[in-house]
């Protein structure tokens, strides 16, 4: 049975059922409700959301507080999946809650999208005046509009974040909930800042891991996230100058990649992708996709990153070419960035293009240059539904996040900032997300604020585990 959610009024409560398939958590059941495509349009075409949750243990002590909603990230994450997968870590907190998750519009299209939406018209590359811009935003346009064309469903031009808002608050009447308690991860921040504009009397709490602050604009969070990227290099430095079996040891290693960068940009490195064919190794995108701030288990992606380093600098660009060159037409793909192009994610001009390369020059020159993920949204063809604005918070409950110290920490910190008398906890040591990757300690945080809403102090961090 469906249930169609409607722009006003409660719905009534949802007919649950066993999931089926494999893979599914003992206890786990499934619903379905609809939602409009358009919500300015409540009664035209709609969009089939999947739902699951797992229903509190403790329910039959009369202790139970209400739903937890998980917000995944992406864009194009499927919640159902994280559940999946992080429904043993999260046993205590279902002691109290039932523990729900959906599938979001984004997923949706991301599974259905026509064959179009996943061409890329080029492999994305930096231009590097304005002649190079506008060919660039002509080129994507005209895959935009092609995409758009070809699409059946009405999606493409509503997998904005306020759309994502919208339905997630299809989802808590659906519930019955009066209020909700989130947890975001990820891109899901930005549809976690779309809930507080649009329905911040519905918050009850809200738990953000490793989020981007959307609010205070794309550049803004690029610049934070390549000065994250600049400490990492200095990192992988040092641990490469005392680990034997690092492929660079003996040398400055950060070095050698910033020269291997620099090199690419003079004369890049012909590779062959078995997916993607032929291309090249520039500096530019070297500097976009190659390198990982995460060293990994046992340090498995620097030794990795380090052997590929070593072979690139010989001329043999081989151990980047798939991921290098697979990263250059996925953001290129006029499907996946109609996911972020609604939330204003692509550069309005190149004047703030080069005004945004200038900034990195400062904050970041290891990694100065136009950001990848902005580039491909400077042909979106339609009206930006959910730019980058201040956000309203008055009457907004404290916000917990958490962040990684080695990384994503920055993020989540300049989102919770936003509400006052709000927490971030940092985890000492690399990550992101870190409920998802199991770590008792942020996960216990999240459990007591989510149950009991008290906040750890401030400057609260959680050792590497």
């Amino acid at each position: 049975m469906t249930l169609t959610a409607p722009a006003s009024a409660e719905t009534p409560r949802l007919p649950w059922r066993p999931c089926a398939g494999g893979n599914v958590p003992a206890g786990m059941e499934c619903a379905t409700i609809e939602v409009p495509v358009d919500w300015a349009r409540p009664q035209g075409p709609k969009v089939r959301l999947d739902l699951a949750r797992l229903p509190t243990t403790g329910s039959t002590t009369g202790r139970r507080v209400g739903s937890v909603l998980g917000v995944p990230g992406g864009p194009g994450a499927n919640g159902i999946d994280d559940l999946k997968h992080a429904a043993d870590d999260l046993t205590e907190l279902r002691r109290r809650f039932d523990l729900v998750a959906y599938r979001p519009r984004t997923t949706v299209w991301r599974e259905s999208m026509p064959a179009s939406c996943a061409r890329a018209p080029l492999a994305l590359y930096e231009p590097r005046d304005r002649k190079q811009y506008a060919a660039l935003a002509a080129t994507m346009a005209r895959a935009f509009a092609a995409c758009r064309a070809d699409d059946r469903t009405g999606l493409f031009a509503h997998l904005d974040s306020l759309s994502v808002a919208r339905d997630m608050d299809a989802v808590r009447r659906a519930l019955g909930e009066e209020r909700l308690s989130i947890m975001a991860n990820s891109y899901g921040g930005v549809a976690a800042a779309a809930y507080i504009r649009l329905f911040p009397q519905r918050i009850r709490a809200m738990y953000v891991d490793g989020v981007i602050n959307q609010t205070e604009g794309w550049p803004a969070a690029g610049l934070v996230a390549f000065r994250g990227a600049e400490e990492a290099l200095t990192r992988f430095g040092r641990w490469c100058a005392e680990t034997p079996a690092c492929a660079l040891h003996g040398e400055d290693a950060a070095e050698v990649w910033r020269e291997l960068t620099r090199a690419a940009d003079r004369d890049p490195i012909p590779v062959t992708s078995e997916q993607f064919g032929a291309g090249e190794l520039t500096g530019w995108r070297l500097r976009s996709f190659s390198f990982v701030p995460d060293p990994g288990p046992d340090a498995a992606n620097w030794l990795t990153l380090a052997t590929a380093v070593d072979r690139a600098r010989r001329g043999d660009g081989s151990g980047f070419a798939e991921w290098v060159l697979g990263n250059a037409h996925v953001w290129a793909m006029p499907g996946m960035l109609a996911m972020t192009c609604g939330d204003e994610r692509g550069y309005t001009g190149y004047g703030q293009l080069r005004e945004h390369r200038r900034q990195l020059r400062e904050v970041a020159p290891s990694f100065a240059g136009a950001a990848f993920d902005a580039l491909g949204c400077i042909g979106w063809p339609e009206e930006v539904a959910n730019p980058a604005r201040p956000l309203e918070v008055r009457g907004v409950p404290p916000v917990l996040g958490v962040g990684s110290l080695e990384g994503d920490f920055p993020w989540t910190e300049r989102f919770t900032r936003m509400v006052p008398g709000s927490v971030t906890v940092g985890y000492d040591g690399p990550g992101h997300v870190m409920y998802l990757s199991g770590r008792k300690c942020p996960i216990a945080h999240a459990t007591a604020y989510l149950t009991e809403l008290k906040l750890p102090p401030a400057g609260t961090v959680c050792p590497a585990e």
